[in-house]
């Protein structure tokens, strides 16, 4: 629809940050009729979720505001953590660095170069002990970002809260444990698909007997839309990864609403404000009507998509890194008016290194901003109705829903991404957008218009070379005096156990509590389980 033909456009095309063409005008032509509102739209807290899984949302209480940290040692990490939780975030959340997130030792040749740089460096319970030294884990949620070891991670959290003299029913968190995007998108995996899903059922079937009130996955779409994916993308790979997590779990004997009501998920925000804001939406009302429909869940919970949200970081640009203050404020926004349980606001440097308290301070007021001064948070879902907004909604849902039924009918998303479907599919969405900000049909400001003589950033945090040799020599201290008996018991029943059909997570936190490192545990299940080598898509 034209209000006035003769209006000169300024680009002969308008579209969104996933390529998906916008119309001139939306109006009531484009939304849902009052027969289907109640069946499409609904109620906040009410099947299909579509407006918040809570009836009073940021009303009742706000977001969990986490800001995403881990550098160099454990020490340092903690002291940032304190400074954090001073500043007014109301949970932490960790980044291992990638020694750590694919189970090998600070001082394995693998790992040399890397100890300590893009999050903190832990190899036994000692390490775990020093980073959450002096920090209520009874009273503070805890987010890891790990996922291939992420067994041996919560192992080491649910030790050291029994240290603190804490009960592991107590525990509030999530680990990630979203093995299937590592196969799409990050490559820090360890074993094959089977063995990785086998851990992660057996997660499942321990915390709900020993940790019931944490989150046992957080099934992530967020490093498949940084990859390079559109956001119907993100949300049909996402839930599909979610369905085979569901379909392993009953098959390995789980009852669904056994488990389902800890799973969540985490989601990127990009700028293009209400494209995410229909995402958001869509993704909740796709996921309740899977779980209804298609595991035939009957407790509520298990039909609510919760998830965390972070700020694109692949849209942070090094030129002008003060323009990422801006960007990162417009993706909070969207995060929230979709209704995010939690979130992390991304630093304006972390496009040139890792964030500095400054930066990180930045980060997170602009998260308190939002909550305290917008006003958005004082009612529920205030964007629904929009001829646009849920035109988009049903857009995406439409265009997921088609992602989801061709992996279904490829076998299931195992089958999918061992033929290299998803990996494909993103990177043919990749080439386009770069494509469109060279060719300058997509305007990244201070990139490709807008640019300006710059000096080089002053004040960024680099991480010390000295860093990975104290790690080294901790790590050696711990092994030479430890019980080295206690530590090759551990080890052997861990082994024995991976050979059969035990749950395993009682021998990893026995393995733990010897001080035995990540790598020697994953080492042991290495050998039985074998290592996964990515087919390489051509």
């Amino acid at each position: 629809m034209s209000i006035n033909k003769k209006d000169p456009l300024r680009k002969s095309e308008f579209i969104t940050a996933s390529s998906s063409l916008i119309d001139e005008i939306y109006s009531p032509e484009n939304a849902n009729d009052d027969k289907k509102y109640l069946d499409k739209i609904g109620f906040p807290g009410e099947y299909p979720y579509t407006r918040g899984v809570h009836s009073k949302m940021y009303r009742s209480s706000l977001w969990t505001m986490r800001q995403y940290a881990g550098f160099a040692t454990a020490e340092e990490s903690n002291n940032r953590y304190k400074y954090l939780l001073s500043q007014g975030q109301t949970g932490l959340s960790v980044a291992f660095d990638l020694p750590t997130q694919i189970g090998y030792d600070s001082d394995s040749p693998e790992a040399s170069g890397e100890v300590g740089k893009v999050g903190v460096a832990i190899d036994t319970l000692a390490d775990m002990e020093i980073l959450l030294n002096g920090i209520p884990l009874d009273k503070i949620s805890t987010s890891m970002t790990i996922n291939a070891s992420a067994s041996v991670l919560l192992a080491l959290y649910i030790v050291v809260a029994e240290k603190q003299g804490i009960s592991s029913d107590k525990l509030r968190g999530t680990i990630q444990n979203d093995i299937l995007k590592e196969y799409i998108s990050r490559g820090t995996y360890i074993y094959p698909p089977t063995q990785s899903m086998r851990i992660i059922t057996d997660i499942f079937s321990y915390c709900k007997k020993n940790v019931p009130l944490w989150n046992t996955i957080s099934i992530s779409g967020y490093h498949i839309r940084e990859a390079g994916s559109t956001a119907s993308e993100e949300i049909g790979f996402t839930l599909s990864d979610g369905i085979a997590y569901v379909e392993a779990a009953i098959k390995s004997g789980l009852d669904v609403d056994e488990f389902a009501p800890r799973l969540s998920f985490f989601f990127n925000s990009f700028t293009d404000l209400l494209e995410e804001v229909g995402k958001f939406r869509a993704a909740r009302r796709i996921w309740a009507k899977i779980m209804k429909e298609r595991f035939h869940a009957k407790n509520p919970k298990s039909l609510m998509l919760r998830f965390h949200t972070q700020t694109a970081g692949s849209t942070l640009t090094a030129q002008q890194p003060d323009n990422n203050i801006v960007r990162v404020t417009i993706q909070a926004l969207a995060a929230v008016l979709g209704g995010t349980q939690s979130l992390h606001t991304n630093s304006k440097d972390e496009a040139l290194a890792l964030p500095t308290e400054e930066s990180a301070r930045i980060a997170l007021r602009t998260q308190q901003i939002i909550a305290h001064e917008s006003g958005i948070a004082e009612t529920v879902d205030p964007l629904a109705g929009s001829y646009y907004v849920e035109a988009v909604t049903d857009r995406i849902e439409n265009e997921a829903l088609d992602i989801i039924s061709k992996i279904d009918s490829m076998g299931g998303m195992v089958k999918a991404i061992e033929e290299g479907f998803v990996q494909a599919s993103i990177q043919k969405s990749a080439y386009k957008y770069q494509q469109d900000i060279e060719n300058k049909n997509r305007v990244i400001v201070g990139v490709n218009q807008f640019s300006i003589e710059e000096k080089e950033q002053e004040g960024l945090l680099r991480i010390d070379n000295s860093v990975e040799k104290n790690q080294i020599n901790r790590l050696k201290n711990i092994k030479n005096t430890r019980d080295q008996n206690a530590v090759k018991t551990s080890l052997a029943h861990l082994k024995t156990a991976a050979k059969g059909t035990d749950n395993l997570m009682p021998y990893i936190i026995d393995a733990v509590k010897a001080y035995a490192s990540i790598g020697e545990i994953c080492n042991v299940m290495r050998e039985v389980f074998g290592e996964y080598k990515e087919n390489i898509i051509l």
